[in-house]
């Protein structure tokens, strides 16, 4: 059998190439999503702006009509 070292030293250049680059993209990837993606997205906001999700107090006391407007209102 016989060894041609070239191929071989042109198979290794390959891997070598290809897992350099494949770990540069990768890290290309993470930067890019640091760089886009919020730092705290469920941070109170500042200035004037409102935060419109939250918890709503549920109607515990009340009559059975109150109970069941509030369930069918929000749907909870």
């Amino acid at each position: 059998m016989v060894v041609s070292i070239r191929q071989w030293l042109g198979r290794l250049i390959f891997v070598l190439l290809f897992t350099l680059l494949t770990l540069i993209a990768f890290g290309g990837y993470r930067w890019l999503i640091d760089v886009v993606a919020p730092v705290d997205p469920y941070r109170a906001p500042q200035g004037r702006a409102v935060k419109v999700s939250g918890t709503l107090e549920t109607p515990d006391e009340g009559t059975m009509s109150d109970r069941l407007r509030w369930f069918y209102w929000y749907g909870e």
